[in-house]
């Protein structure tokens, strides 16, 4: 599933291919991935104009569209099977290719094989405002005070907040099993129990583990990571060699360290 560093890296892929480029073609290849507007108007809002750098919001892709008569923003949102390419002109499509937009020198291309989120087309940065309402606040820019303040309030369990975009925007399963591994917090604990001193170190650790995930584009299954243990039946502890635990916490596959992580 794509998290926050999969979407950072869509960005970078956007805004290294895409911008301020004219777009010659929008194809449609399965309106099924669109949302609130139909395959004619994204082609006629897109086509001959150019996209303005894009940002990214949590598991959002926010891309402006420069040059256009009426003002207009496509969001997109990659859910459990999502992604963007780019590739040369003329190469083979694949099969889950949704939507392509095609430059001079090559196609950018969304990919889902689900189709439970996808695209859609904005007039503005007040519609967008509505989308993303009940968003929380960006993982990578939020404060140690931010983070304090949001899960103090919470009696939710520590993996249940983490994962709820309205709480924190952009972590996913992989991200906080890592981070809370990290942190040496067990995932069913009360965020309400979580002393100043657990929650100073839980914000350390999501900091650390985003900037590096960030960087490799992915949560990167490394085998000085939890991550890189997750496949395995009989996996033990990097840190400290004990077997992992394996639960469903939240109706998501979880893994932890008995040790590390006391309940």
């Amino acid at each position: 599933m794509p998290e926050l560093p999969d979407v950072e890296g869509f960005r970078r892929t956007f805004a290294d291919h895409a911008v301020a480029r004219p777009i010659e073609r929008v194809d449609v290849l399965d309106p099924g991935v669109l949302r609130g507007v139909s395959a004619p108007r994204l082609r006629k809002a897109l086509r001959g104009h150019r996209f303005a750098p894009p940002r990214r919001h949590g598991k959002w892709l926010v891309a402006p569209v420069d040059g256009n008569r009426e003002p207009a923003i496509l969001l997109l949102h990659f859910g459990m099977t999502g992604s963007l390419s780019w590739a040369e002109t003329g190469g083979d499509r694949q099969r889950h290719d949704r939507v392509v937009w095609s430059f001079a020198d090559g196609e950018l291309r969304y990919r889902d094989m689900r189709k439970l989120t996808g695209l859609r087309l904005l007039p503005d940065e007040r519609a967008l405002d509505r989308v993303l309402g009940e968003t929380g606040p960006d993982a990578l820019s939020l404060s140690r005070k931010d983070l304090s303040q949001i899960l103090g309030r919470s009696r939710r369990q520590a993996k249940a907040a983490l994962m709820d975009q309205s709480v924190v925007a952009g972590l996913g399963n992989l991200l906080t099993d890592e981070i809370l591994w990290r942190a040496r917090i067990h995932p069913k604990r009360s965020c309400a129990e979580l002393t100043p001193g657990e929650l100073g170190q839980l914000h350390r650790k999501m900091s650390t583990t985003l900037r590096q995930s960030v960087t490799a584009g992915q949560v990167p299954p490394r085998r000085s990571w939890l991550t890189g243990h997750r496949d395995e039946p009989d996996g033990a502890c990097p840190r400290c060699g004990t077997r992992l635990s394996h639960a469903r916490i939240g109706g998501r596959g979880t893994i932890w360290c008995p040790h590390c992580q006391p309940s």
